[in-house]
């Protein structure tokens, strides 16, 4: 029985940048579980999936545009430190969710604190980066 979109299915998986670099793996917990063409997981890894028997392996490589998307510098704004709540001091690094207008979660990032203000990066961690992963088809539910 081949994946196809609708079923509910476990992966393994261990996710790498091209420098090597493990940027996630289910290796050493829970098979990632998830239904297949819901939208739940990055279109790329999705589609890897598709097709796919139980107990099959294979590696993939996702590019950026089917991953996390291209590094939009439009998301990069400045900020007044007024703007965030009392007591909070913003530090590179330091990460916060707000919302878009539209309801869904927005996850900014601290680039730069300085006196002009804060540089906020709202772009996903993983924008720009092509991603490869090794798969295996643990569970068709």
């Amino acid at each position: 029985m081949a994946a196809e979109a609708g079923n509910k299915v476990k992966v393994h998986y261990t996710g790498t940048f091209d420098d090597g670099q493990v940027f996630d793996s289910s290796r050493e917990a829970q098979p990632l579980e998830f239904e297949l063409g819901a939208g739940q997981v990055i279109p790329g890894f999705d589609q890897a999936i598709m097709g796919m028997e139980i107990g099959e392996s294979k590696k993939v490589r996702i590019p950026e545009v089917e991953a996390y998307g291209p590094y939009n510098p439009e998301m990069v704004f400045t900020t007044d430190q007024s703007q965030f709540a009392e007591g909070v001091t913003p530090e590179v690094g330091q990460q916060f969710q707000a919302e878009t207008p539209d309801g869904q979660p927005l996850f900014l990032v601290v680039k730069e604190v300085s006196e002009e203000g804060v540089v906020m990066d709202a772009n996903h961690p993983m924008a720009g980066k092509d991603l490869n992963f090794d798969l295996e088809l643990v569970e068709i539910l």
